[in-house]
């Protein structure tokens, strides 16, 4: 009999983050179960990817929402897990796992690049069997808690996984560089109090008259004078864009990321740090941090100085971190053969019984 795997999805990044690794554990005999949170973007791409999945809770569209909803969600991964009795159950900083793993008998495993997240650090991350964190992750959580250099967003991206497609972009950006905007719901529950952008109609005005063609990702409304910007694309081809893209300028911190793993230089606006960010700043110089009561002006400098820096320079410390990091599908898939590996070990021996072949 095969052992058994669940991962658990919240968030559509979170399905770009473990699609490989599911099939990877597929093909090595593994039976993998996914468990997803109602959010439509995030079934979307399970759906496009042709990953199956079972929907356990409805969408948490707001901080006051997700405490309705947790609990149930919680009690429908316990309630499966004692079901499916899996060897081991994996997400991303999930409060569930963790408990999952602390009261049934598997291994729960938990990834996360997210200081910030501070209430869900806290009753999450000590809790878990296993916690695997990008080395420039700047807490520390002790014996459970293993390092690897890299980032999320390369279990997807690194050039193993991924090659830019770009069919059905031609003409995107041909009216000079090509600016992908990002906006923000602020929805999470580590995003209250926080914003980004101000006067977005002020920058977008300034990048148009220095050339650009401006084209914006957005999860809410826009101001009706913007929305002719707004781009439709499918969220499966989103990175294309991004790879084809001069210069990402935005509010969220995983498309600033994925963004400066493609070589487009990323130009993040935001109230929230965190260790992955401040390296890519720091060591690659292949992002960088503006906070959010910056002025339009400001923006706009920066973003024009960015847009001067030849392509050359961007592949070459593209090249740097690629070479100074790993491909993190490979973590996710190691992470759980080996606490599989414990698990077993610590099982007792089974009984000798004579003519028959055990798997």
């Amino acid at each position: 009999m095969s052992e058994r795997v669940i991962v658990t999805i919240q968030h559509p990044a979170h399905v770009h983050f473990f699609r490989h690794a599911i099939v990877e554990l597929r093909e090595r005999g593994y039976d993998v179960r996914v468990l997803v949170r109602e959010r439509k973007p995030a079934r979307e791409l399970l759906e496009r990817y042709g990953i199956d999945h079972r929907r356990i809770a409805g969408p948490a569209g707001s901080p006051l929402k997700l405490l309705s909803v947790q609990p149930r969600y919680e009690y429908e991964i316990l309630r499966r897990v004692r079901r499916l009795e899996p060897a081991a159950i994996v997400g991303i900083g999930e409060p569930a796992v963790a408990h999952a793993g602390t009261f049934a008998d598997c291994k729960g495993i938990l990834f996360t690049d997210t200081e910030h997240a501070a209430l869900q650090n806290a009753i999450s991350l000590p809790l878990a069997d296993r916690l695997y964190t990008p080395t420039a992750f700047w807490d520390e959580y002790g014996a459970h808690h293993r390092r690897y250099p890299g980032y999320h967003e390369l279990a997807y991206l690194h050039p193993d996984r991924f090659a830019p497609d770009p069919a059905g972009l031609a003409g995107v950006g041909d009216g000079g560089p090509l600016v992908v905007v990002r906006l923000v719901s602020w929805t999470a529950a580590h995003d209250v109090g926080r914003s980004g952008l101000a006067d977005l109609e002020r920058v977008i005005a300034g990048l148009e008259r220095f050339g650009a063609t401006v084209r914006v990702t957005a999860e809410g409304r826009l101001p009706p004078t913007l929305e002719t910007r707004r781009l439709a694309i499918a969220p499966d081809r989103i990175h294309d864009l991004l790879a084809r893209a001069d210069l990402f300028l935005g509010e969220g911190a995983t498309m600033a990321i994925e963004s400066a793993l493609l070589g487009t230089p990323a130009l993040y606006v935001s109230g929230l740090r965190a260790g992955v960010l401040e390296e890519l700043e720091g060591r690659y110089r292949l992002l960088r941090w503006l906070s959010a009561d910056v002025r339009p002006v400001e923006v706009l400098a920066h973003a024009q100085e960015l847009l001067r820096i030849r392509e050359s320079t961007w592949t070459r410390r593209r090249r740097r971190v690629l070479e100074e990091t790993v491909d993190t599908t490979d973590v996710i898939v190691g992470a759980v053969e080996d606490a599989v590996r414990d698990r077993r070990s610590r099982e007792p021996a089974a009984p000798v019984v004579p003519e028959v072949v055990r798997r």
